[in-house]
């Protein structure tokens, strides 16, 4: 059988590949499997860091699975393919006219793969890119196919379904007229960015900030809609490279081979990393501006917190780290999103901020993970979904108001749980 490894290299697999070509592929690859009683999973791009698209079975692949079926300019309704990946669907989406509203810095993961682990962006009057499907289809445990959207009693639960429901087969977004962002991003103190963390929050589009630990610096980014007609102005080609690949890619992934030898360097060159980050302003696609290349490799860690417990939870990362000795590398990466009805996402019920934190492949993660999870459960964080945590069923249980029902909902369709493995088993029981 193939192996198979997710982006990270957090998980490794042997897997019975399937790549169906077609809707009625799907189907049939899952009644194939339920009348063998083989588990069967559908993976997306692989970029969930913990084991949630591993199976001990049948892995259906995305690639088959791709393109744009209808797209309606005047109510912004587009339906794709599950497995069509972020980038491609926006590039196609700009020429018919057309953005999503929000999403997150990393436009790599499949469609299905994005809304089930619950991926976001940031902005505090936006959710994750879930609360913009408008529909999806289902195929269940028995290959039936069902469709579901704001009429269905699988609403609430499917679009961050963990992959526990079914396999999906197709969504429907609400998107809208194409727009630009214009994107502003420059060093400020930690200090000034806490003091004045409300107010940024409120009066930018979307707004997210980067603080290197062991000192007070940080990097935020605003992003802020400009009027249609507005001529774009993006990065010059060469600040572009230098900027993004030869400073954010290539340098960066040197200085963390360095410190990788040489952990007590990590101080000094966070702080030379704000010494030397440069103020930059564009206009661009939203797309554009929405996403970054991030090619070092890392592993991750994410929690959603009430928003106003941000900087409470940012001081006690600080004094982990000057009590324990911990020299982390790379930045912590905060965005704010609004509350949203969805029974899985991080989102449900309050506006929330996002704490991540990282840590270089190459160097151990736990005991900086452990840490900063019991801090941010201090203040009922919930985990991202695709992102590594310690938590179990009964913790999360604790943490949303309606994890029974998404429960119980699993237990009827999946009564035999052919969708599941060991990490659903672990967070849904």
């Amino acid at each position: 059988m193939p192996a198979w490894t997710n982006w990270a290299e957090t998980v490794r697999a042997e897997v019975i590949e399937r790549t169906p070509t077609s809707v009625a592929g799907v189907q049939h690859a899952v009644a194939e499997a339920a009348a063998a009683g083989t588990r069967i999973k559908a993976v997306g791009a692989g970029h969930s860091f913990t084991s949630i698209g591993v199976t001990d079975g049948v892995q259906l692949r995305p690639e088959g699975l791709t393109g744009v079926l209808r797209a309606d300019r005047d109510t912004g309704l587009v339906t794709v393919l599950a497995g069509t990946r972020l980038h491609e669907l926006n590039d196609t989406l700009w020429r018919l006219g057309l953005s999503m509203t929000n999403l997150g810095d990393i436009d790599v993961q499949t469609v299905a793969g994005a809304i089930s682990t619950g991926t976001h962006g940031t902005g505090a009057k936006l959710g994750g890119i879930a609360t913009q499907v408008r529909g999806l289809q289902l195929a269940l445990a028995d290959g039936q196919l069902v469709d579901v959207d704001a009429t269905s009693e699988l609403f609430a639960a499917a679009r961050v379904g963990l992959g526990a429901l079914g396999v999906i087969t197709t969504v429907t977004l609400q998107c809208e007229p194409a727009f630009a962002l214009a994107a502003s991003e420059s060093p400020e103190p930690l200090d000034a960015v806490l003091d004045g963390l409300d107010e940024l929050v409120a009066t930018n589009d979307h707004y997210e900030f980067y603080w290197f630990p062991h000192t007070r610096s940080t990097l935020t980014k605003r992003n802020n809609r400009v009027l249609p007609g507005t001529q774009l102005q993006p990065l010059g080609r060469m600040r572009h490279y230098v900027d993004d690949e030869l400073l954010a890619n290539t340098a960066f992934e040197l200085l963390n081979r360095l410190t990788t030898r040489r952990p007590a360097l990590i101080p000094r060159a966070n702080g030379l990393a704000g010494r030397l980050l440069t103020a930059r302003d564009y206009i661009d696609r939203s797309y554009r501006v929405f996403a970054s290349p991030r090619r070092v490799r890392f592993r991750e860690m994410e929690y959603a917190v009430p928003r106003a417990a941000v900087p409470h939870v940012l001081a006690e990362i600080e004094t982990y780290l000057a009590a324990s000795g911990e020299r982390i590398g790379f930045p912590v990466e905060v965005r704010f999103a609004a509350a949203d009805d969805i029974w899985l996402s991080t989102a449900h019920g309050r506006e929330s901020g996002y704490i991540a934190v990282h840590q270089y492949h190459r160097r151990d993660h736990d005991a900086y993970f452990r840490a900063v999870e019991a801090i941010a459960r201090s203040v009922d964080g919930r985990p991202h979904w695709g992102k590594l945590h310690h938590l179990r069923a009964a913790d999360l249980q604790r943490s949303y108001p309606r994890f029974d029902d998404f429960v119980a909902l699993r237990d009827r369709l999946d009564p035999q749980r052919i969708f599941s493995n060991a990490y659903l088993d672990r967070v849904l029981g």
